[in-house]
């Protein structure tokens, strides 16, 4: 919205700063902050009185988890709150990436909130039928995608790009658009299977938020992505100042989550803000780097897989608890140190998904 008043620069000199996508990108992550802090008390009041007993806990979970129950959940909505607001704040909303991935975080956060309204409702874990879940996400995936395609450039918008490698591109047709749900929808599930402990889920989310928001800036530059050869995606930088208020919104968030946690993120800001990472992969065309930036979403979601087909193949477990964060606290762990070690891991796997930047 802000972004317009750029067009007024020669009349208003000062407002020739709003042209600027790290500024308003910086602004993004103040407002987004602001709006969660602000508003986060009243959120989380209104929450605890109409969810009452709060979100259930694992009756085969630590032990320790039992002394959060009552905490109630569908703190992503303070999240999307925060994101919305100062995206349509300070992004250029003429930008068809910004609303196609604005249609992914508000979309699969629809499906949180339902999922969490079912369990809070039900006190139960058996939320949203599984099937129809992962239906309705590749639907709104599939029409994300499309915009994406429609909004790019010949077999280049197909295409898949490859860390490491300058020039090759794979084109694969209408494949592509198969694959790309895949990462979006899996990219959604693997943070909503992280979501287990207080502000577990949210630092890692925010680093590849700010990751991903480097990574759009560049490739929609041409001077830095020719001089970095990455491939150039015109129109992409404008998914900063969304990442930036990502990092803000997660930050106001962070203040109300932290042990002990007065809110749960739930699925209506695990989803929505997986999904949405999802989104800016596929659209800056670094759907692979995805998988390294945002690598402990995978080490978590890929526990759970080997756990299950470990049991349902030769009925023994790997780990004594799945997802991963689980075993350790079986193992012995406090959750600070379970939540910490994986920060710890998300940044060093962010550093490295960045230095393929470079490395090509």
């Amino acid at each position: 919205m802000i972004a317009y008043l750029a067009e007024f620069a020669d009349t208003v000199p000062l407002f020739n700063v709003f042209r600027y996508i790290t500024f308003r990108t910086g602004a993004a992550m103040i407002t987004g902050f602001i709006v969660v802090f602000l508003f986060g008390p009243a959120i989380i009041s209104a929450l605890r009185i109409r969810q009452g007993r709060g979100q259930p806990i694992r009756a085969d979970g630590p032990q320790t988890h039992f002394k959060k129950a009552g905490t109630p959940t569908m703190g992503g909505l303070m999240i999307l709150s925060g994101v919305i607001v100062s995206t349509l704040i300070w992004a250029d909303l003429k930008n068809v990436y910004v609303w196609t991935v604005l249609l992914v975080t508000v979309g699969f956060g629809a499906i949180g909130f339902y999922d969490d309204y079912l369990k809070v409702t039900k006190q139960s874990h058996l939320g949203f039928s599984g099937r129809a879940r992962l239906g309705l996400e590749f639907v709104i995936a599939a029409l994300a995608i499309g915009a994406i395609v429609y909004a790019g450039t010949g077999s280049f918008a197909t295409s898949l790009a490859f860390p490491f490698i300058k020039e090759f591109l794979l084109d694969l047709g209408w494949f592509y658009i198969v694959f790309a749900a895949v990462v979006i929808v899996g990219a959604a599930n693997a943070v909503n299977l992280t979501d287990g402990l207080d502000g577990l889920a949210i630092v890692p989310i925010m680093i590849a938020a700010a990751a991903f928001g480097l990574i759009a800036y560049i490739s929609g530059n041409v001077n830095f992505s020719n001089y970095l050869q990455i491939h150039y995606v015109a129109g992409t930088g404008e998914l900063s100042p969304l990442c930036g208020a990502v990092i803000g919104a997660g930050l106001g968030f962070l203040w109300f989550n932290a042990p002990p946690a007065a809110i749960f993120m739930g699925d209506t800001g695990s989803l929505a803000l997986g999904g949405m990472t999802g989104a800016i992969a596929v659209a800056t065309k670094h759907e692979i780097v995805l998988a390294i930036i945002g690598g402990l979403f995978v080490i978590e979601a890929m526990s759970v897989i080997i756990q299950v087909a470990s049991f349902k193949l030769t009925g023994k477990r790997v780990f004594l608890m799945a997802p991963i964060h689980h075993h350790f606290e079986k193992l012995g762990w406090t959750e600070s140190q379970v939540v910490v070690r994986f920060w710890i891991i998300a940044f060093m796997l962010a550093f490295i998904g960045l230095s393929t930047l470079k490395l090509r």
